[in-house]
């Protein structure tokens, strides 16, 4: 392992540089590959089109609100729940990029150069934001060309976004962590599927959680995809209850910043397993 001088030791300027060249990185890869995108957007596209006209009589049944007022469509009430299990799935195959590098020798040698670790995290769940950004407009986008509507406006979408990069971070840098301890790609698709699909259904995603049973109500409290629906269909409603959406924003940048924390400690383990 290369020890770092006094002026070789990355300072916040490199940081910021570093960060900014891995994050670009990813981008330019992505931008060689836009079916990779692509791909990502054929399940929340049916999910929308499809569920939120299967589905769309439930708003009928007693004890169903889809905004807090008790009006709107379903696919006004799906909205953001297929955004943040779009964000969901996507952000858990963060961790493939790692993977890669891994196999490729790219890793040792970031490692092994004057670039932090702190930049390495960064890069990648900067990267993860940016797919996150896109995702979510496109399913605006289709949202509203299929008649959904949103009180909120720009205030309402802007939250949403909010919320959203702040979940792809928590489920990136876990994603990016399990990549680190296990080292291969069947063990990280395998622990991203048995948290992912877990965790978007024990949720107010597709269904309001006021009819769910009561220890599903219990689990979704704590659930942190449940928060980032919560805030994304309170501030796209037309009379939002700030009650819910900022301590529900609050627990999502707390868990942000320590998952990512955590997920850059996961070098150590890394480097002292080769």
């Amino acid at each position: 392992m290369t020890t770092l001088t006094a002026a070789t030791r990355p300072t916040r300027s490199h940081l910021l540089v570093h960060s900014g060249l891995l994050t670009l990185r990813s981008v330019r890869a992505l931008i060689r590959q836009p079916w990779y995108a692509a791909i990502t957007l054929v399940q929340p596209v049916i999910w929308l089109l499809l569920f939120g006209q299967l589905f769309r009589s439930v708003v009928h049944i007693p004890g169903f609100a889809s905004s807090q007022d008790g009006s709107g469509s379903y696919l006004e009430f799906i909205s953001p729940g297929v955004i943040m299990m779009t964000v969901l799935f996507s952000a858990a195959w963060a961790g493939t990029i790692y993977i890669e590098d891994m196999n490729r020798g790219v890793m040792d040698r970031l490692l092994a150069s004057p670039v932090s670790r702190g930049a390495m995290m960064i890069g990648t769940l900067a990267y993860q934001v940016i797919t996150t950004l896109i995702q979510t407009l496109v399913v605006f986008g289709i949202a509203y060309a299929a008649g959904g509507r949103y009180p909120g406006g720009t205030t309402g979408i802007l939250l949403t976004l909010v919320a959203a990069s702040l979940l792809c971070v928590i489920f990136a840098a876990m994603s990016n962590a399990v990549a680190l301890l296990a080292r291969t790609q069947e063990a990280l698709i395998g622990i991203s599927q048995f948290l992912s699909l877990p965790l978007a259904f024990v949720s107010s995603a597709v269904m309001a959680i006021a009819l769910a049973p009561d220890w599903l109500q219990t689990v979704a409290r704590y659930n942190p995809v449940d928060w980032a629906v919560v805030v994304s269909r309170q501030a796209l409603s037309a009379d939002p209850d700030w009650g819910a959406v900022l301590p529900r924003l609050g627990a999502l940048a707390l868990l942000a910043v320590g998952m990512a924390w955590l997920a850059t400690r996961a070098f150590r383990t890394y480097q002292r397993s080769t």
